[in-house]
């Protein structure tokens, strides 16, 4: 999903943190989730926030330094909530290491309340986890990633949950291993409840499954028109949306994102969906997908690495854990 990293995926991983906003920007893109805040409420939807935090210091650790963090706009990459679970998930990227103790109080309340908290296993990144010739697979080839399988690692934005089966697209972000803890954890925690299917798209540059994979509603699975090239035999009967071209204009800056952040929407349940104001084609076809659309401005916030998907986190809903196959 991050569309900066086409080149020098070893130095961004190890030295990248987030830049320094312009004031302008960050104004922009505030007032747009401050609506989207709006929004919700107005939905009926409780929103909780993240703790203030400096990123701008250093990290360190036994085997490495950045010069800062990222930030913390996009909780939906740093946490998975499958049922009663809180999982901080191992993130590859060494200026995301401490991204969760933004949210450290609030998992802390619902931990009290009853949930169950857990951190996967926090990786080393050392070098060797980095593949320094990384290049991305051309026309026709098999995908590669830029992981190697020396310890699990995976953002909790490459998993796309579907009521008992959860999809992970293996990335630049998610590797096997990654995949294969997430699946033995599940089986050992709650036998029989979950299912994990492992993912592989035609993308050069995969990270995040939810731009390109996306089951939207019971009997409706929104994709990717070039991304996707094989639809699991699971999905038969099933409604393939294929997302329109995207309409955000060039001129909107993208360093952190790519221009498919219209296939990045929240749904509210099986028939509303919170999609981006101006992207015209998308909300064309949802709304003839038999979908309600709440449109809500978020081209500016789509700078800072994600869309409304990315840019929240579902904690409780409504209604009881089912499968759709």
């Amino acid at each position: 999903m991050l569309g900066c990293m086409y080149e020098g995926y070893f130095d961004f991983y190890k030295t990248r943190g987030g830049d320094e906003w312009p004031a302008a920007e960050i104004k922009r893109a505030q007032k747009e989730l401050d609506e989207l805040i709006s929004i919700l409420e107005g939905e009926g939807v409780t929103v909780r926030r993240p703790d203030f935090r400096d990123y701008s210091k250093p990290l360190r650790a036994p085997h490495w330094q950045a010069s800062n963090e990222l930030g913390v706009a996009n909780p939906r990459d740093s946490i998975l909530v499958v049922g009663n679970d809180i999982i901080e998930t191992p993130m590859a990227w060494r200026s995301r290491y401490f991204e969760t103790f933004a949210f450290r109080s609030l998992i802390k309340e619902y931990y009290e309340q009853g949930a169950n908290w857990i951190s996967a296993p926090k990786p080393e990144l050392t070098d060797g986890l980095y593949r320094p010739d990384f290049a991305a697979a051309g026309p026709g080839e098999e995908p590669r990633f830029v992981l190697n399988e020396l310890e699990p690692v995976f953002d909790a934005a490459d998993v796309i949950k579907c009521g008992r089966d959860l999809f992970v697209g293996l990335s630049s972000t998610c590797n096997e291993m990654g995949i294969e803890w997430l699946r033995r954890y599940l089986d050992a925690a709650h036998p029989g409840t979950y299912r994990v299917h492992r993912m592989v798209f035609n993308d050069p540059h995969a990270m995040h499954i939810d731009a390109t994979f996306y089951p939207i509603a019971p009997g409706k699975l929104l994709v990717h028109p070039d991304r996707v090239t094989h639809i699991p035999s699971m999905f038969k009967g099933w409604d393939v949306l294929k997302v329109p071209e995207p309409c955000i204009p060039d001129s909107f800056p993208l360093y952190f994102s790519s221009r498919w952040m219209n296939t990045n929407v929240l749904m509210l349940d099986e028939s509303r969906v919170i999609a981006t104001a101006g992207e015209v084609n998308t909300i064309r076809a949802f709304k003839s997908w038999g979908l309600e659309v709440i449109e809500c401005p978020f081209w500016n916030f789509n700078n800072f690495g994600g869309s409304f998907h990315c840019a929240t986190l579902d904690i409780r809903r409504s209604g009881t854990l089912q499968s759709y196959f």
